[in-house]
Order: C-alpha cells, then structure tokens, then sequence
C-alpha cells in the first residue's frame, strides 16, 4: 500500500527591496520582486500527481493574485511560523507528518525541479526513510522525510555551501540512509541569470 505524501512549499512573498535581495544589484529591486513572482507562480503550476495535499506556506499576507492561483492550482495557502529556516521547516514538516505517511519540502527558488523530480522523490520515499535533492551550491532543493528528526534542522548555517553534507552527517548519526536526486541549480546569485534566461523564464 503506497503512502500518503503531502507537499511543502515554503516561499517568500513577493514584496520589493524583501525577496532575492542578492539580485537587486542586477535586477533592482523591483526586477528581483517580479523575479520571484514568476518563480513561485511557476512552482504553484507544479502537477499534483502522487501527492494527497498541498501547502503554500507563505512568510507573509499573499495578494489577491496569489491567492487565486494558489486556489485555481488547488494549493491550500498557510502563514508560515515563526522562528528561523530550521524551526520553520521543522514544525511544517511535523504539521505534515500528523496528517500524511510523509513530506515532501520544497522552495521556489529552483526552476529547474519539475514534475518528473517530484515523482521520482515520492517513488523514493516509498522505500526509503528520507530523500533529498541536493542544490549545486551546498544546499538542497528538496528535502522529503518519513519521520521527524529535530537535529535536520537545528544549528544549521542555512544560506552556506555546509548544509548538504552537514544534513548528510545528520542522517548518518541517525542511521537514516537516504536516497539522492539528481543535484539542481537554484536561482540565488546575479551569474545564475543566464541560465534562468535559457529556460525561457523572461524577467
């Protein structure tokens, strides 16, 4: 009998001179604003194939805009809680873990996960305790879990090129042996531009 999976979409609102500040440089901030717009609104387009819910959860108010789509692509729109990225992802992936089989944790900042990423997470998940998609900077672009560990997300230097393997070390201690995506590029730095451009993702 297959789990129950429940995708996480953690995102930022879209507020100028507030979202992808490392771009404003490049794009200004209010180029670096629409930049995210078109990122989340292209995650929120993600297919809802193999999951039982979804969440949008959002660290601020979402414009009217944002809030029909979210209800048009059949996400269910949530403020997020307080505290830093660890704490934030730690009670998100316990919320979820109350009401499905597992998690799926996912940003928007990563035009390059689509549909087949995620099946292949939700596949994985199905045999293994933990799936994680590593990021090419250090990080990772999906985290998917079965289980609640606290120490995934505490103490953490989120932002820096350590928390992959560090979250990997974790996993060791815990004896929770993962399975590994495909590493992907998000879009976090001014040379990233480029490559946004080849997808054909206009800003």
């Amino acid at each position: 009998m297959s789990l129950s999976i429940s995708l996480h979409l953690l995102a930022r609102a879209p507020v100028a001179g507030q979202v992808k500040t490392r771009l404003i440089p490049a794009l200004g901030a209010q180029g670096a604003c629409d930049l995210q717009q078109l990122l989340l609104e292209r995650a929120l387009q993600l297919p809802a194939s193999g999951f039982s819910e979804r969440f949008l959860w959002l660290d601020d108010l979402p414009s009217a805009e944002l809030q029909a789509l979210a209800d048009v692509q059949g996400w269910t729109l949530v403020e997020q809680p307080v505290g830093d990225l660890g704490e934030r992802m730690r009670r998100i992936a316990t919320l979820g873990l109350a009401e499905s089989d597992a998690v799926i944790l996912i940003g928007n900042d990563c035009p390059a996960l689509d549909g087949t990423y995620l099946q292949v997470a939700c596949r994985a998940l199905q045999e293994q305790p933990v799936v994680i998609g590593p990021a090419e900077d250090g990080g990772y672009v999906l985290l998917g879990l079965r289980s609640m560990a606290p120490t995934l997300f505490s103490d953490m230097p989120w932002g820096t090129e350590q928390v992959f393997d560090l979250t990997l070390q974790r996993l060791q201690q815990l004896d929770w042996h993962p399975a590994l995506l495909p590493a992907l590029w998000d879009v976090d730095r001014p040379e990233d531009l480029s490559r946004l451009a080849a997808l054909n993702i206009l800003i």
